[in-house]
């Protein structure tokens, strides 16, 4: 074998290892330093470049301590480390945003703020979606970029967004695909092969107009009742207050188990000991908390004040809220591994040694800032929501700014705008705006669609089989927990071995949601039931015998009468494993108008 043999039998053989998609809720970002003119040697050349790299990260610590000195981030935190990708030193990280599309883009903010500051470096950014500058600057960017072509072609360099164009250009499809080192070697010796429209750049960064003013508007502050140890680890670290509520938005049974019983004794943030501070949160975090419906633990039963006082009762149950979470974050054995977790337990051992001393009622009166920002922005009612994206607001409500915040408004007519020129173009097909058809025609078409769907040799549609591992990975990404099959499975499993028997209270939920679905009409058992008994058989009277495809009917009949039975059976489990929290059985019913009454306890 020759050598080239040699290495074509190797690549085939041994073919790298795919790199993992990103989640939906998670931003990955790269930093290169390419220098106009190389180095004379190889190790000159690395040496320099982890030196710029070093420097880039130096700078990258001090943006983040200007503009994101007090900033709550959702999940996690804008991270940069030094890696190798494809055999290139570069700046690497990546974040889970979680719902807080705002944090992506003070990613993209500060490194975009990099690019300026450092001339010689070149930026990658993508999430779940791939090439999201793309997808926002959409009605711009030219027909011959579509998503398996897109790899490696977007980039941010002195502020500004370049994309690689196709070596040849072609009226047809362009169905040249770039890998890193092809790019990077591009951007150093061609320059006339990249694109930079400013308006394919203002749309690409339209949610950065605001910039670094809009940092602070993603956070929302709120003077809030909360255990008096609760408000310590608040005060010490606010960030704390991102992961209890999530611990509180995605609870579960096995969560929610020491709020269940009514003796608080063993509770680490006891509702005996409240103050009033405020505490910091995400915009969404805040939302989070505020719109849940929770119904107060028995933990927590007469500790609440009087609605009479509308505003301390509701300082009170947001800090209710947040309290339980921080609860079920330090309880849940599914968190023990976070570092926030391990941090609080530390705090609160020192607490109990005499090493760190609670705060007083006069520290926090004297020493503790409390803005209370305006809720304003909660507000929406349907009425507004059309007025504003029509773009039509009018009289006193409109001048109060009743509806959202300003920059809600212009984005909500940004996107009907857009989804009015999707409308409109004729071209676009159910996936979006279809540019191939500018240059294939009908003729192209595969005369044999009628066969893509496979069927199996069972029978089975390939396409609406039911992948049990992929189902386990969507649960997991929608609860947040980690990236592994067997941490759902040990979770089920968890909540399978329940001890506590809840049978009583699920015969009175059935009786209660039965009562629902009745009158609604969805079941109707007795009219079923009186079919059973009487539709079919009444009609053979005076037959000799009933044909074989009658009875297969009967059949088909009483199976269904079960079906509809053991549907509404699991859909009583599914609402009571919820305690009160939203899931798929509350949302899907909530889906027919069907809204169901609450549970004693959460």
């Amino acid at each position: 074998m020759t050598s080239e043999e040699d290495l074509a039998w190797f690549q085939s053989t041994f073919r790298p290892i795919p790199k993992p998609e990103l989640p939906d809720d998670a931003v990955e970002y790269s930093i290169y330093h390419i220098s106009p003119s190389p180095a004379p040697t190889v190790i000159d050349e690395a040496a320099e470049t982890r030196a710029r790299l070093l420097e880039v990260q130096r700078t990258a610590a001090d943006l983040t301590k200007d503009l994101l000195k007090d900033y709550i981030w959702q999940r996690e935190a804008f991270r940069l480390e030094i890696k190798k990708e494809d055999g290139i030193t570069c700046l690497q990280g990546r974040t889970n945003f979680g719902d807080s599309i705002e944090d992506e883009w003070v990613i993209v903010y500060i490194l975009r703020e990099l690019t300026k500051r450092h001339k010689d470096i070149w930026v990658k950014v993508m999430d779940g979606d791939g090439e999201f500058l793309l997808i926002e600057a959409s009605g711009t960017i030219p027909a011959w970029i579509e998503p398996d072509v897109a790899d490696n072609r977007v980039w941010i360099h002195q502020g500004d967004l370049r994309i690689i164009k196709p070596k040849r250009e072609t009226q047809g499809q362009v169905t040249e695909k770039l890998s890193l080192p092809e790019a990077r070697t591009i951007l150093r010796d061609e320059p006339g092969r990249l694109l930079h429209s400013t308006i394919i750049q203002e749309e690409a960064f339209f949610r950065l107009r605001k910039y670094p003013q809009q940092i602070s508007e993603n956070l929302h502050s709120a003077i809030i009742t909360i255990p008096r140890k609760a408000a310590f680890l608040l005060h010490q670290k606010p960030a704390y207050v991102s992961p209890a509520v999530e611990a509180f938005y995605v609870r579960d049974p096995i969560a929610l188990r020491p709020l269940r019983s009514k003796d608080a004794s063993n509770l680490v943030f006891k509702p005996d000991d409240l103050v009033d501070v405020s505490v910091r949160f995400t915009r969404v975090g805040f939302a989070q908390l505020k719109s849940q419906e929770f119904p107060v633990p028995n933990t927590w039963l007469g500790k609440l004040p009087s609605t009479d006082d509308r505003t301390a009762y509701d300082r009170a149950e947001t800090g209710m809220k947040l309290a339980c979470g921080l609860e079920m974050l330090l309880y849940d054995p599914q968190n023990q591994d976070k570092a926030a977790v391990r941090e609080m337990k530390l705090l609160l051992e020192d607490v109990e040694t005499g090493d760190e001393i609670l705060p007083t009622d006069q520290d926090i009166q004297e020493t503790w800032d409390k803005p209370d920002d305006d809720q304003k922005w909660l507000d929406i009612n349907f009425e507004d929501l059309e007025t504003e994206l029509k773009g039509k607001g009018e009289g006193k409500k409109a001048a109060a700014g009743d509806f959202g915040d300003a920059g809600a408004q212009e984005n909500l007519q940004r996107i009907v705008a857009r989804f009015e020129e999707f409308l409109n173009d004729n071209s676009a097909g159910f996936d979006g705006a279809d540019f191939v058809d500018d240059f294939n025609s009908d003729s192209d078409v595969d005369e044999d669609d009628d066969d893509d769907e496979e069927v199996d040799s069972d029978g089975e549609d390939k396409d609406a089989s039911f992948n049990e591992d992929e189902f386990a990975r969507m649960m997991e990404e929608m609860m947040g927990m980690p990236s592994s099959s067997d941490s759902i499975r040990k979770r089920v499993q968890e909540l399978d071995s329940d001890g506590e028997d809840d049978t009583e209270e699920i015969k009175e939920l059935s009786r209660r949601m039965e009562a629902e679905l009745q009158g609604t009409g969805v079941l109707d058992l007795n009219g079923r039931q009186h079919k059973m008994s009487t539709g079919k058989a009444g009609t053979s009277k005076g037959k000799a015998a009933q044909t074989t495809n009658e009875d297969d009917e009967d059949d088909e009949d009483y199976e269904d009468d079960n079906i509809n039975i053991n549907l509404a059976k699991n859909l009583l489990e599914s609402l009571q494993s919820q305690a009160g929290a939203s899931g798929p059985a509350g949302n899907m019913l909530a889906m027919m108008n069907m809204r169901m009454p609450k549970a004693d306890r959460p």
